[in-house]
């Protein structure tokens, strides 16, 4: 779940490079909903090979996203 992917993060240290597959996908809801500034990999098709892909790069969580983490906490 996204939300639960922005508590993961909260502390993290950023920019935070990310490779893994369901994690992009959850960092692409949040920038969607406005709640975290990312650059995002191009979409990807179950053809494509994990191993050399570009990496989802987290460069903030926004005020709004802090705030959903102060109300969700």
């Amino acid at each position: 779940m996204p939300l639960d992917y922005l508590r993961k993060i909260e502390h993290a240290g950023l920019p935070l490079l990310v490779n893994d597959r369901s994690e992009i996908n959850s960092i692409a809801v949040l920038v969607a909903a406005g709640m975290v500034e990312a650059v995002l990999p191009p979409a990807l098709t179950d053809d494509d090979a994990a191993e050399g892909r570009l990496p989802a790069v987290v460069k903030l969580i926004t005020p709004r996203g802090r705030a959903e983490l102060l109300l969700h906490g």
